[in-house]
């Protein structure tokens, strides 16, 4: 009951922490941070997909060096594993980096310490957004209830960062119209 208990408390406090904000950068850091403390994992990253939809581009980190994290593009057509768990929005699970070929970059992963990975969507209702990873440092089999707690928090994960987005763009849209109503009195 132990580990029960504490994912549900992770999942509790990162709705608080992202129900707290409305900015973008601030709800990531939140998620890797809860994922990172309460899996016990080595590290967490989220990463957003580009506008073309080829990329995955860093959105927030933790347990990560800044040299790993910049170590090259990651691109849909060569990270496999990122591929597969977009195309098939499920989680997905590499037992070990270095062996498997869905994963773009061994030899970095290697000089980082990182050994087993999962990877889950971050979607909205209506789009898949990004991916949130964790890492292990080393070979570790991910049992149902990790797999459906990374599930959980990708898909609180999707609908925060969506509010975020609508909230930014509200605001933005207001800060237009205030704009136009005073030129419109100032004639």
């Amino acid at each position: 009951m132990g580990k029960e208990r504490e994912f549900f408390k992770a999942f509790y406090d990162v709705v608080r922490a992202v129900s707290g904000t409305l900015k973008p950068q601030e709800v990531m850091d939140n998620i890797v941070n809860c994922v990172l403390k309460a899996m016990g994992v080595k590290g967490a990253s989220i990463r957003i997909l580009g506008r073309r939809k080829r990329k995955l581009l860093m959105g927030a980190h933790v347990g990560l060096s800044e040299g790993y994290v910049r170590k090259g593009p990651v691109t849909i057509e060569k990270s496999l594993i990122d591929k597969q768990a977009l195309e098939e929005n499920r989680v997905v699970y590499i037992k070990n980096v270095y062996e498997d070929p869905r994963w773009q970059y061994p030899e970095k992963a290697k000089e980082e310490g990182v050994v087993s990975v999962l990877v889950a969507p971050v979607a909205t209702e209506e789009d898949t957004i990004g991916i949130l990873r964790v890492y292990m440092g080393e070979e570790r089999v991910f049992d149902a209830d990790e797999m459906m707690f990374l599930e959980a928090m990708a898909r609180v994960s999707g609908i925060a960062l969506m509010n975020a987005k609508l909230h930014h763009a509200l605001k933005a849209d207001y800060e237009l119209l205030v704009a136009d109503h005073y030129r419109i009195d100032d004639l």
